[in-house]
């Protein structure tokens, strides 16, 4: 295996495809099998694939790859999937009311962040001022595949669940502008800038990217809608091109490309176009792909032997971003906005996981010429491992215990064999959880509007076309069959009865 890593591009043969083949076909296989045990234990698959690294690199099966520089670029290609999955798959009608705490959250709360974990760093360490921000930048960024994968298994209220997704796809951008230009500092002969001066080239990256983002999305959805609807796969194809197509803009004029990508996947996600159910899953199995590729290669790139010893200053920082650190940020960032109580801000805090992006960005330094910086990746590894341990298989539990654990769930179901945004239709699933009110009301009891009915119930291992006089059940799951138009207020009934019972709202 440690020849087959070295063999460069002349020298593959059909033995040494015959190999690889084999391995990654093996690891994926594997990596599919362990999402299961992903679900039952709350634990995001990234723990589980950065393990399968370690186990195929150094300090077990032997596989040699050392290449920071490989893993930036591979790093940044994974990314850039990674974003374009969230945003091709997230709905800006249920987004919009948390963009503006969110982005307050990926900048003020990101500098804040930064600051704080800086101060503690320097106080803790003997590290110089640039180094520590360096490190406070570095683990300042929420991991939008942890953060999408651990939301899937916990019911909040819509517009908390909003804010952290919507979070996670907005810091990467910010976070990769200070990474970026803490490293350069950190390099002897490199150019220093004042803070203001890295408030003025954050304000035009991140400005720039959202404008190459939007024109790409728009022209680009309007151009494939007219050239290539008639193929779901190559439609399917076009619409992952346009979002890869907006980080390269974006790069090329020096300005976010990570922004650009999450922007013009939001938009092209949300421009109800033909083939929605294609493209979107197509852009979900590229993600997965994307994770499982990035994950195991920063286990490769890990060395087992030398992680041990930053086990301590990782638990130190860890828990000076967990407890101080991301609540301040939340607090700061939220406090302007009534919808955040304390039992929110708490969550917030409480959720901001750490994955791939600073593990990933802890890579940068390296690759920039920062000297004396090569145990920050083994210290950032560490951290978020046992951080993701700790926060990841508690979230549903800390939900519960403030109080926000929604008592149903209510998801969108896309139908590959029926055009729904062609004739005009929604499906939503509607899950009913224990503490719900629906648990004993009939079907006639929850007063869908005009334009939405019930079409099927699940109950148990057997489902059935309910009738007016339908009375639901906890666990139960039922189809709901909408126009568009009566969507968010079928949503809306269904989430006040859920609380308020059958008198909810009653007129």
């Amino acid at each position: 295996m440690t020849a087959l890593m070295s063999i460069s591009s002349s020298e593959i043969t059909l033995d040494d495809l015959t190999r690889v083949l084999l391995i990654g076909s093996v690891v994926l296989l594997v990596a599919v099998a362990a999402v299961r045990l992903s679900i039952r234990s709350g634990m995001p698959s990234l723990l589980i694939y950065l393990g399968l690294g370690l186990l195929l690199g150094k300090g077990a099966l032997g596989i040699e790859f050392d290449s920071a520089s490989t893993t930036r670029v591979l790093g940044y290609a994974a990314l850039v999937l990674i974003l374009a999955e969230g945003g091709l798959t997230t709905s800006w009608q249920k987004i919009r009311g948390a963009v503006a705490p969110a982005a307050v959250l990926a900048t003020v709360g990101v500098v804040v962040s930064v600051l704080v974990v800086a101060v503690a760093v320097h106080a803790f360490l003997p590290l110089s001022w640039t180094i520590a921000l360096l490190i406070g930048a570095i683990v300042s960024s929420t991991d939008a595949a942890a953060v999408f994968a651990v939301l899937r298994n916990v019911p909040l209220p819509r517009r908390l669940s909003a804010v952290l997704e919507a979070e996670s796809g907005f810091n990467d951008a910010p976070v990769v502008i200070l990474v970026v230009a803490f490293a350069a500092q950190g390099v002897p002969g490199g150019a220093a800038h004042t803070w203001y001066e890295l408030a003025g080239f954050a304000t035009l990256e991140l400005a720039g990217g959202l404008a190459v983002g939007l024109a790409v999305g728009w022209l680009g959805g309007q151009g494939l809608r007219r050239v290539v609807s008639a193929s779901s796969a190559l439609f399917s194809i076009g619409i992952l091109s346009l979002t890869v197509l907006a980080y390269a803009l974006g790069a090329l004029a020096h300005v976010s490309g990570f922004l650009a990508t999450y922007v013009a996947a939001l938009v092209l996600g949300n421009l109800n176009l033909p083939h929605r159910v294609s493209f979107r899953s197509f852009a979900n199995a590229m993600g997965w792909i994307a994770q499982i590729g990035l994950f195991v290669m920063l286990g490769l790139l890990a060395d087992p032997r030398r992680l041990g010893g930053q086990v301590l200053p990782a638990i130190v920082i860890g828990l000076v971003l967990l407890l101080f650190a991301r609540p301040l940020s939340v607090w700061v960032s939220t406090v302007w906005f009534r919808f955040f109580t304390w039992r929110r801000q708490a969550f917030l805090s409480w959720a901001g996981l750490r994955g791939a992006v600073p593990i990933v960005l802890a890579t940068v330094p390296l690759t920039t010429g920062t000297p004396d910086t090569d145990w920050i990746f083994d210290l950032v590894f560490v951290l978020v491992f046992i951080f993701t341990i700790v926060q990841a298989p508690t979230l549903g539990w800390m939900a519960r215990r403030l109080r926000l654990s929604e008592g149903v769930a209510a998801v969108d179901v896309d139908l590959e064999s029926v055009p729904l945004v062609e004739i005009g239709a929604d499906v939503l699933q509607v899950t009913i959880g224990a503490d719900s009110l629906l648990h004993g009301v009939a079907l006639f009891e929850l007063r869908l509007p005009r334009g939405a009915h019930v079409a099927l119930v699940v109950r148990g291992d057997s489902s059935f076309v309910p009738d007016r006089h339908t009375t639901f059940r906890h666990g139960d799951r039922f189809l709901v069959v909408t126009t568009i138009q009566a969507k968010e207020r079928a949503e809306r009934r269904i989430r006040a009865v859920s609380h308020g019972g059958r008198l909810a709202d009653w007129t």
